[in-house]
């Protein structure tokens, strides 16, 4: 629950009231024309992904809530939003599924919706302590329930593999996902320098892949391709920010992680999250391809959202994002999970509006804790 401080200290225009008759509503304040609200939300998601539901809904899925499985809320402005309960329960008799459920993605495809998620697989031979794998579930409604494909993961690459994220791209499906950090101790030149710097003997790394899927979401097809990793070289103007979380001694770990891939232009897009998602250097950047199996080359301009604490803000952990449009498409929006003081190591959403210039450039307007409209 967000303490009272935090309420306190939010400019708000209505009363607010978080999780009281089933509905968390927002810092909204709503004129014929207009709705003006403020960020954080007061949903304690990670991961958030918003489904933009052809019923007029937005609906909200994310990291937490339930212990085992997720939970959704619903909101017609996207300020105010209302707890729709537990949409899917894992670790049920027929479950490939036995704990730790993270990032769950729904898609409206033909009237049904999918959600695509990652779990702990229950097979675990080696009592691995890290043995995610990938499932979809599906549901006649945005509120579910949701039940799960299949009594198995969608496939098994044969290590652990989490944040699932799919793209419809000229009649083919292509499915992202993230390979865990979990026993890939991965040699670069950051490792050499952690090593010389008694920091770490070994430095982890979690990279991302994309694969074709088979339309009707049952199949992997063809092998992985690897598209996304952290740089090796010292030199290379990405590691600086990707490494950070090595650098400053938090943890062995560097991480690509979180993607989310969209259209523009003819160009793909794909955003993606570095650094521990548990601390205050976890942020976005994006990479661009002509094709939805890459090879994708990084922006420039990396990282495009991060925190601002530096700047006189108060807002760190910015990261796992996703896009979504306004209901006329006029408008982009990122939707990320972050911390701030008041929140304390709680993950709550945010979103901000996004853009891409002329150049091709992604711009993110955040992250933002004053009032703004949509």
């Amino acid at each position: 629950m967000l303490t009272k401080n935090f309420y306190n200290k939010l400019s708000i225009a209505i009363l607010l009231s978080f999780l009281l008759g089933g509905c968390a509503s927002g810092t909204k304040q709503e004129t014929s024309d207009r709705i003006v609200y403020q960020n954080p939300l007061p949903v304690e998601f990670g991961d958030p992904f918003i489904l933009s539901a052809s019923d007029g809904k937005y609906y909200m899925y994310g990291t937490g809530g339930t212990e085992k499985g997720f939970v959704a809320y619903s909101s017609e402005n996207l300020a105010d939003w209302t707890l729709e309960g537990e949409v899917y329960s894992g670790n049920q008799p027929d479950s490939w599924t036995v704990k730790n459920y993270w990032a769950p993605e729904v898609y409206e495809i033909d009237n049904k919706y999918y959600m695509f998620f990652s779990a702990d697989w229950k097979v675990n031979p080696n009592n691995e302590l890290e043995n995610f794998r990938i499932g979809i579930a599906v549901s006649d409604s945005p509120k579910g329930p949701f039940k799960e494909m299949s009594n198995e993961p969608l496939f098994d690459p044969g290590y652990p593999i989490i944040d699932a994220n799919i793209l419809q791209y000229e009649g083919k499906t292509y499915l992202y996902y993230s390979r865990c950090c979990y026993k890939h101790p991965v040699e670069s030149e950051v490792a050499d320098w952690a090593r010389t710097a008694g920091l770490f003997d070994e430095i982890e790394e979690s990279w991302v892949y994309g694969v074709e899927l088979s339309n009707d979401f049952t199949k992997v097809i063809g092998e992985p391709v690897l598209l996304l990793q952290p740089p090796t070289e010292m030199s290379n103007p990405q590691t600086e920010w990707e490494s950070r979380s090595v650098t400053s001694g938090e943890v062995n770990r560097r991480w690509t992680e979180g993607s989310f891939a969209f259209v523009h232009d003819g160009k793909i897009y794909m955003m993606y999250s570095a650094n521990f998602f548990g601390g205050e250097h976890y942020a976005v950047g994006y990479a661009v391809s002509d094709n939805p199996l890459g090879p994708f080359v990084k922006a420039t301009e990396n990282p495009v959202l991060e925190k601002n604490t530096a700047t006189g803000g108060e807002v760190t952990g910015t990261g796992h994002n996703m896009v979504f449009w306004s209901k006329d498409n006029n408008k982009m929006y990122c939707v990320y999970h972050g911390r701030t003081e008041q929140t304390g190591s709680e993950r709550v959403v945010f979103i901000d509006e996004m853009r891409i210039d002329d150049q091709g450039r992604l711009i993110v307007e955040g992250p933002s804790t004053h009032e703004k409209e949509f």
